[in-house]
């Protein structure tokens, strides 16, 4: 889950050496925090959070099938 995150993420910015993507288990739940340069964000949110949305709809496709819960924190 978390390289199909950072895939996605550097994918989309000008800056993908900046791209960090960390990950916080817990038992049945995992936090993914992404990190990006600040001149990227938009293009991570994208227009009305319609990227960020589709990136966290993918991941709980992926999360349903491992049997977890995700949650996606861009920071």
């Amino acid at each position: 889950m978390k390289e199909l995150i950072e895939y996605i993420a550097k994918a989309l910015v000008d800056n993908p050496s900046q791209v960090q993507v960390t990950a916080v288990e817990g038992a049945t739940s995992v936090i993914l925090e992404l990190s990006v340069a600040q001149e990227d964000m938009g293009r991570i949110i994208g227009r009305s959070g319609r990227v960020a949305n589709a990136m966290r709809t993918l991941l709980r496709v992926v999360a349903t099938k491992q049997g977890k819960r995700v949650t996606l924190e861009i920071v």
